[in-house]
């Protein structure tokens, strides 16, 4: 079962922000960690969900960045100077492009990009949101174990969709938190966005397929339970498949990166005009995954 209205998962387990991005919250002996950092727009959300689910902000001592860009990333420079002692964890390459000007300069100007198509502007003028060079953190690793006080978060990597994309599982709980190296439940279909390297997004998925979960904890369109949790990276895995031959055909089709990429949003914004993402982003998400599978196919040949 899908599920997308904030508020709590499951005991010591809370889905926060906005249904097309949101935050998680762990409840451990030793504190609390927020996984993900959803886009900058949500932190008012936030502040008035600690309030409303009762939530102490004072016990939040973690931040964990699953991935690097901008719509993963937003909630974190406004955490870390209003509480300078949270720890912020992410993958070395994460910590690397954070601290490029190039990326930092990209992630202020696609998140005030979504934040006007959101409507959610105006909170830039109310929040110091942006990212500066002011934010660093530990870097954690495949294998790794955040020991939260009876919850364990245990990390993955699975580069794919970024470079820098990990996972983290909690096995108490069988909840996993794939970011969007796993699938997005959007509306009734799974979204699948392997960005940086469609291969190795497949490869990824392979390697959540066989844990346990109950609780499927994605960073858009919220979580899913139940039954449909346990089977959702195998329906993830066959749609990735899917995607991948669609876009060898449009490549086929056209022999022409930019004008494949132009036919596959096309496609997809006809039936789903509401998707978070802007037409103009996600042709940029879709030239870097059809660069990809062009350059296997012609490989091949």
């Amino acid at each position: 079962m899908r599920i997308r209205k904030t508020g709590k998962v499951r005991e010591g387990l809370w889905f926060l922000g906005r249904k097309e991005t949101g935050v998680y919250l762990l409840e451990g002996e030793r504190g609390s960690m927020i996984l993900s950092g959803g886009m900058s727009y949500i932190v008012p959300d936030l502040l008035q969900q600690f309030k409303e689910f009762g939530i102490d902000e004072e016990k939040i001592k973690k931040m964990l960045i699953l991935h690097s860009h901008f719509d993963h990333v937003g909630i974190i420079p406004f955490f870390k100077r209003r509480h300078p002692d949270i720890e912020i964890y992410g993958s070395e390459r994460a910590w690397e492009l954070l601290k490029m000007e190039k990326a930092i300069i990209t992630i202020n100007e696609f998140s005030r990009n979504v934040a006007r198509r959101m409507g959610m502007e105006e909170v830039y003028s109310e929040y110091d949101l942006e990212w500066r060079d002011d934010v660093s953190g530990r870097i954690v690793r495949e294998g790794d174990r955040i020991d939260l006080g009876g919850l364990e978060v245990t990390i993955l990597e699975i580069p794919g969709h970024s470079s820098c994309c990990i996972a983290a599982y909690v096995p108490e709980i069988k909840a996993l938190f794939p970011t969007d190296g796993g699938g997005i439940p959007f509306d009734e279909t799974i979204v699948t966005s392997g960005n940086s390297n469609f291969t190795r997004y497949q490869e990824g998925l392979e390697r959540l397929k066989d844990l346990e979960v109950e609780n499927y904890c994605a960073d858009h369109y919220g979580y899913v339970i139940g039954e449909e949790a346990g089977k959702f990276i195998p329906l993830t895995i066959e749609m990735a498949k899917r995607k991948r031959a669609e876009m060898e055909e449009a490549y086929r089709s056209t022999r022409d990166i930019d004008a494949a990429a132009k036919k596959l949003i096309s496609s997809f914004y006809d039936d789903n005009p509401d998707y978070f993402l802007s037409p103009d982003i996600f042709l940029d998400v879709h030239r870097q995954m059809v660069r990809h599978i062009a350059t296997v196919m012609e490989q091949k040949t």
